[in-house]
């Protein structure tokens, strides 16, 4: 009998030692024989610290790794977002089955609902007996009881984004021996969890450390994580498509009738994120990231006149304006691994992107080792904009973007170098004096993939071309993995990264400075009168529509990314700053899984899926340049996304629904 407990106890403290969040390994507690009548109950794991650390490490290991964007991703933000598809619909790239509209509730695809609610009950277990612990001091079990008021609180997060509003539990966890008839519990409604996350987030805010102590411990979450969390999910209530959306009115609780998403319109909800935002913001914390100019740096726009109409400030030093800094080192080394996580002033919280899964891996030729079928759609391409901050569709003279007669031409010249970029000349006139973040986030033909990490010119310093008979067409051996519209992501490549030698070590932000910023642009720019909140600290937040906090912290965004800004006369208009805001979170965003959220919070979803997917013509050679920069509509099984209503909300898998009989289905998917 004591060979089987070993056994069970091996198992549990393999489970338990699972790190998730930075936490210390488990090391010789897997030898289990020193320890094994001493934990043969669960009693056992609140005996001593070290214990208690590995169970509460165990509560954690249900959570994502938000870093797997495309390749084996824990949910379907990325890959589902009408920013890419992928070039495969397999096992290993599911959200390309919510694309497809292929997911039904008997599927088990990304289905978090039961890993979610162990983690909950597991932190939950841990705070009602943490008291037990003898050899924790008062500080340590704080921070103890911190990391576990913001587990439950992030994975209740974690539902709501997933599936929308979902069962609130006890938070004394139910005993083994509770009839399953009182473990059934209803949905609670949107408004409620968002209070629950809340609560637990607060609770997290006033436990957690400042910051974290070390790079070891990156991705331990702090008050900032905590504080951060709610300035997002509150943003998401206060958007129109949680907060009175008629759409819902016949979706109601049986119990009493209330309805799961509010049927009247809260317009305080802003003034809510707006709070959480700008505590964030005062704090004086956190900064986005950016680094001086360089002898290499490109130049900023010539046209001066013409942008100064625009933005007056615009050649005076950062953050002032935009001159004095490097805009696309600034925008790259937050995401390429450049700079040490732990000195990145943009970073709120964060986990180590996994090397296998990398976005190199589905993005880079398979001449060079990766995968080559992450794709991204033309109507991304045209979002960026041109150089001087004018729209493709309505560009200065000084910067002209080329019509379809031209478009395909080659920029010609010499290569142009800047910021240790390099935009080949063979590239189309399509891409030339298109903004920094362009360059910083697109892969196109005739891109240069440096990998300098390889001595082997055969992986180095390549031209990448996507014509049918270019260097990233599909290979013999491999005849799917080919890309599929001429264009994919770069935002996390590194210009050493090679995988026929070495990538770096990147970290991918859950949560950065940038988000925060443009989290109380929007929900300022919202709100109808002032707003007093008291913040976890016992600080009051004062917010209003703000005109002059419109124009500064938008404008640390535009001018970070080396565009001109906005005015007060702009910042009046409502309207005009809503859609403003929604094209900057789309670029500035992109590839980051906040797109597929924003759309569906901003009721625009079902517009975009609805758009045709386009593209390059990449059945076209090399001689036929004009056919290639044609805009295609790509219409084959990978690119026929639908979406409907239903889609607004992930599946609760059947086997839940059939295991708690007062547990409705999401609208539509019955």
């Amino acid at each position: 009998m004591k060979k089987i407990n070993k056994t069970i106890m091996a198992l549990f403290l393999s489970m338990v030692c699972s790190i998730s969040i930075g936490l210390q390994s488990c090391g010789d507690y897997l030898d289990v024989d020193e320890y094994i009548d001493q934990m043969t109950f669960l009693d056992s794991v609140f005996s001593r610290k070290q214990l208690l650390e590995q169970y509460i490490n165990g509560a954690a290991s249900y959570l994502p790794n938000e870093g797997k964007l495309w390749s084996n991703s824990a949910t379907p933000f990325q890959t589902a977002s009408d920013e890419n598809f992928m070039s495969w619909n397999d096992a290993q790239h599911y959200g390309m089955k919510f694309l497809l509209d292929e997911v039904t509730p008997y599927d088990t695809y990304f289905n978090n609902y039961p890993r979610y609610y162990q983690g909950i009950r597991m932190s939950l277990t841990a705070l009602s007996r943490i008291n037990e612990v003898p050899d924790v001091t008062d500080i340590e079990r704080r921070e103890l009881m911190g990391r576990c008021y913001f587990l439950v609180g992030y994975y209740y997060y974690l539902m709501l984004i997933q599936y929308g509003p979902v069962p609130i539990v006890p938070e004394k966890p139910f005993n083994v021996d509770v009839p399953v008839a009182e473990m059934s519990l209803e949905r609670s409604t949107y408004d409620e969890c968002v209070a629950e996350i809340q609560k637990w987030m607060s609770l997290a805010a006033q436990f957690l450390p400042l910051e974290s102590e070390s790079e070891k411990v990156v991705n331990m979450p702090t008050q900032w994580a905590a504080i951060a969390t709610l300035s997002r999910i509150t943003l998401y209530a206060a958007s129109p498509w949680y907060n009175g959306n008629k759409f819902y009115a016949d979706w109601k609780r049986t119990s009493d009738g209330a309805n799961f998403i509010s049927q009247q319109a809260d317009n305080t909800k802003w003034g809510v994120a707006a709070a959480y935002s700008k505590y964030i913001i005062d704090s004086n914390k956190f900064n986005l990231y950016w680094t001086p100019r360089e002898l290499d740096s490109k130049e900023l726009p010539a046209n001066k006149e013409f942008i100064e109409s625009i933005d007056p400030d615009y050649y005076k030093n950062y953050p002032e304006g935009a001159a004095g800094i490097d805009h696309y080192r600034s925008l790259t080394y937050t995401f390429n691994g450049e700079v040490p996580v732990m000195i990145n002033p943009e970073f709120i919280y964060s986990c180590q992107m996994p090397t296998t899964d990398a976005p190199m891996v589905a993005s880079a030729p398979y001449q060079l080792g990766g995968w080559n079928g992450l794709n991204l759609v033309q109507d991304l391409i045209d979002a960026y904009q041109m150089v001087d901050g004018q729209d493709i569709n309505n560009s200065s003279q000084n910067y002209p973007y080329p019509d379809a007669s031209t478009n395909f031409e080659k920029i010609g010249g010499t290569n142009q170098m800047f910021s240790g970029f390099t935009l080949d000349a063979d590239a189309a006139r399509m891409y030339d004096n298109r903004e920094p973040r362009f360059y910083a986030t697109i892969g196109f033909c005739h891109s240069f993939w440096p990998g300098t990490s390889s001595t082997d010119n055969n992986y180095r310093n390549k031209e990448v071309t996507y014509y049918s008979d270019g260097f990233a067409s599909a290979n013999a051996d491999h005849p799917e993995d080919y890309n599929r519209t001429g264009y994919t992501c770069i935002k996390y490549m590194h210009l050493e990264d090679n995988l026929k030698a070495t990538v770096r070590t990147k970290y991918f932000p859950i949560f950065r400075y940038a988000e925060i910023l443009l989290n109380y642009v929007e929900a300022i720019n919202e709100l109808e009168a002032p707003y007093t909140m008291t913040m976890p600290s016992g600080t009051e937040i004062t917010v209003q529509r703000n005109v002059s906090d419109i124009v500064s912290y938008f404008n640390l965004i535009r001018h970070r990314a080396g565009l001109p800004g906005i005015t007060a006369t702009i910042a009046a208009d409502k309207e005009k700053i809503r859609e403003l805001i929604k094209h900057e979170r789309r670029i500035e965003f992109a590839c980051e899984g906040r797109r597929y959220h924003d759309l569906r919070r901003w009721g625009d979803a079902m517009e975009a899926y609805k758009r045709p997917i386009t593209g390059c013509n990449i059945k076209a050679r090399s001689n036929e340049r004009q056919k290639f920069y044609t805009t295609t509509i790509l219409n084959d099984k990978l690119t026929r996304r639908t979406f409907s209503y239903k889609h607004y909300f992930y599946p609760i898998p059947k086997s839940v629904l059939d295991k708690n009989k007062n547990l409705v289905q999401n609208p539509e998917w019955n």
